[in-house]
């Protein structure tokens, strides 16, 4: 490999007083993410890495294996409005997949919107679709480029013609119709006055959209201006009567939970729970009796039911306790109450009656991951997936009477599952904490520490990691790799008590977990450090930046994607202030103390050998604003001692991950695989 030589990076006077901490911000102006400076810095990273990455000889051979791998058909589980049955499916290499409906399930197919075909590079996903109780309308949400910024439209579903309707400025948000089919419930902001792409995002607003008016006509159902952190996702119960909107405020999975009588003209939003003090998210209802999960009092989760009548959280009625495993998610389909838990990481699935009685658990086909199971109240039928390492997402139809499973649709892919091992073990971390790990590899696999191995995590925001199917993994397994994936605290693996031992103050427990996890492999003989790489994105991209400024010598190669990097100033980006809730605030001297402990960017020291790292992020990712990674790579390449090289990645039209094009999904996999092995000293046969 040639010599690098890195751009130089201008640094600024920048000094900042963060209650009496003086802190250096030399590369301040990279924040300016339209600046021509900024995009001569770019243009310039982006360069001296792919010049490197070019000379990779296994990159063309990792890409080939991956597009080929890539190449089959996949498809969601069907769902069904009106007389009209909807599913998504991909050829294989689409860069979008595409939105059929069929009038039953052995029909013909029609296609009714195919995002390939509203751009030339595939950079236009679908970010959203609702579908009236009749079948007859659809909205649907484009975003370009990645952006979380949607715009929302409405197609007539027989003939394929959208309305002249159009909706802007929409940012986490669904739509939800109303029983009548004549509009829908939306969130929205007011338009950006300035960058859209970095502008701080407050005080959003829920209004409803009559189907065939302008924008400008809709109706605002509810707004807080004396709360500007406040969000709303609305949604109509099934019997139409009642606007239930859960009230959010930033990340955390606390909430509000209001509601709208719309039976009656001109009702008042009525404020059920009014107190940020668990999480609560209505289900369904029996007339004025709302069925919700909440983690009040149970923080693996438990269902009560709410009387509006009779609010009072002492005449709650218990439906279904805390378990010892943890609720993720309920339905109400044929007048029963379908529960997926999480057991150590994996999905049990179990059935209930109304009242709480257990039914049936329904047997899945192995230890992986299963969801779905969407439906009306009296269905009798329901469809749901199951995935695992080596098992790609397959559809089983669901008889809701018998609890007989059928297969619908199973994937065809080019790999032997039988030729892989996957197991659960257990760690400790630091302070003696137990953590679940899945490890998966090739049969036959000898420990003698010399094994490459990817160890990916998350560890933040309540997020579980479940066993799921990757062809980016499988490749990676078929090339002799290890893939370890820690459950670290912080998820929601184990409820809410283990989410609130890995945030703000206890951050450092993640990584804890993170580094405990790598220690474990290398003792057992999986890998050695010079064999070691680390990945995660977004919050993932945080631990793998903390992981290894506290650790670079355990660590053989690191790859964070669209990373938090710089923590203190996270919060003064569009969505960033939301974070607080997970992360603390550097605006608080205590929380700023914490904070400043493990921020990636403030902890790189200077003449330290940090391992081969490809820094990977996207010119739109208003998400995790690429700032984070420009700044990081700069202070990384400027520390940074030793032949380890250590690049940036910037993408172009594309965002934080949602909707990203397959062909793009692949070119990166290909360079990140590529970009290890060569780190890690590992060659292809």
């Amino acid at each position: 490999m040639l010599p690098l030589s890195y751009p130089q990076t201008r640094q600024v006077d920048q000094i900042d007083d963060y209650h009496g901490t003086s802190v250096a911000d030399p590369y301040r102006w990279l924040e300016d993410l339209d600046a021509p400076e900024t995009e001569v810095w770019i243009q310039a990273q982006n360069q001296v890495t792919f010049a490197y990455l070019d000379q990779i000889p296994s990159r063309e051979q990792i890409k080939e294996r991956l597009t080929k791998l890539w190449n089959y058909e996949r498809y969601s589980a069907p769902f069904k409005e009106g007389d009209r049955y909807f599913y998504f499916k991909n050829d294989g290499l689409q860069n979008q997949s595409v939105l059929y409906t069929l009038k039953s399930l052995d029909g013909p197919p029609k296609v009714l919107i195919d995002p390939n075909k509203l751009s030339e590079d595939g950079t236009i996903a679908l970010g959203g679709i609702s579908i009236s109780e009749d079948g007859r309308l659809m909205a649907y949400g484009l975003s370009q480029a990645g952006s979380d910024w949607v715009e929302w439209r409405i197609r007539d579903i027989e003939s394929g013609v959208d309305l002249p309707d159009h909706l802007r400025w929409v940012k986490f948000s669904g739509a939800s119709w109303t029983k009548d089919g004549l509009g829908f419930y939306y969130s929205r902001y007011d338009a950006p006055q300035g960058d859209a792409l970095a502008e701080v995002n407050y005080y959003q607003k829920l209004y409803y959209h009559r189907v065939g008016t302008a924008q400008s006509a809709d109706i605002l159902v509810y707004d807080r201006p004396d709360q500007k952190e406040w969000g709303f996702a609305a949604g109509v119960t099934e019997d139409g009567n009642y606007l239930i909107i859960s009230v959010w405020k930033g990340t955390d999975s606390k909430n509000l939970v209001f509601y709208q009588d719309l039976t009656q003209a001109d009702s008042p939003v009525v404020e059920l729970i009014n107190t940020f003090n668990a999480s609560y998210g209505v289900f369904g209802n029996d007339g004025s009796k709302f069925l919700v999960r909440t983690d009040l009092d149970a923080p693996r989760g438990r269902v009560v039911a709410i009387d509006i009548h009779h609010p009072a959280p002492e005449d709650w009625q218990e439906i279904i306790p805390q378990a010892p495993e943890t609720l993720e998610g309920l339905n109400l389909i044929n007048n029963q109450l379908v529960a997926n838990y999480l057991q150590d990481a994996h999905t049990v699935i179990k059935i209930f009656d109304l009242e709480g009685k257990l039914v049936r658990e329904v047997d899945l086909p192995g230890i992986g991951s299963a969801g779905g199971f969407g439906g009306k109240r009296d269905d009798r039928e329901t469809f749901y997936t199951f995935t695992s390492f080596t098992c790609p997402n397959t559809i089983y139809h669901y008889d809701m009477v018998t609890g007989a499973s059928t297969l619908y649709r199973r994937p065809q892919v080019d790999f032997q599952p039988d030729a892989y091992e996957i197991k659960q073990v257990f760690y400790q971390s630091k302070d003696g904490t137990a953590i679940p790990m899945f490890i998966a590899h090739k049969k036959g696999l000898v420990l003698d520490g010399h094994n490459p191995t990817l160890l990916y995590a998350y560890g933040g925001f309540n997020a579980s990691l479940s066993p799921y199917f990757s062809v980016s993994n499988l490749v990676w397994m078929e090339m002799g790799g290890v893939y370890a994936m820690p459950n670290l605290r912080g998820g929601g693996e184990y409820g809410e008590e283990w989410h609130e031992a890995g945030m703000k103050l206890h951050k450092q427990n993640v990584f804890d977990d993170f580094i405990a996890a790598a220690e474990w492999l290398i003792a057992h003989q999986y890998t050695s450090s010079s064999k070691l790489a680390i990945s995660g994105a977004s919050n993932g991209g945080l631990l793998v930046g903390a992981c290894m400024t506290q650790r670079p010598e355990l660590f053989g190669a690191a790859l964070p994607a669209v990373g938090v990097m710089d923590m203190l100033r996270f919060h003064k980006f569009t969505i960033g202030w939301a974070w607080c809730s997970e992360y603390g605030s550097p605006d608080h001297p205590e929380e700023f103390a914490a904070i400043y402990a493990y921020s990636p960017l403030h902890n790189l020291r200077a003449g330290t050998k940090y391992p081969a790292t490809l820094i990977t992020t996207a010119d739109h990712d208003d998400r995790v604003v690429p700032s984070h990674s420009f700044k990081f790579a700069a202070a990384l390449q400027a520390a940074h001692q030793g032949d380890n090289p250590v690049l940036i990645r910037v993408e172009t039209k594309a965002g934080h991950g949602a909707g990203k094009p397959v062909s793009k999904v692949i070119a990166e996999v290909a360079d990140e695989w590529g970009f290890v092995l060569h780190a890690l000293g590992v060659g292809l046969d």
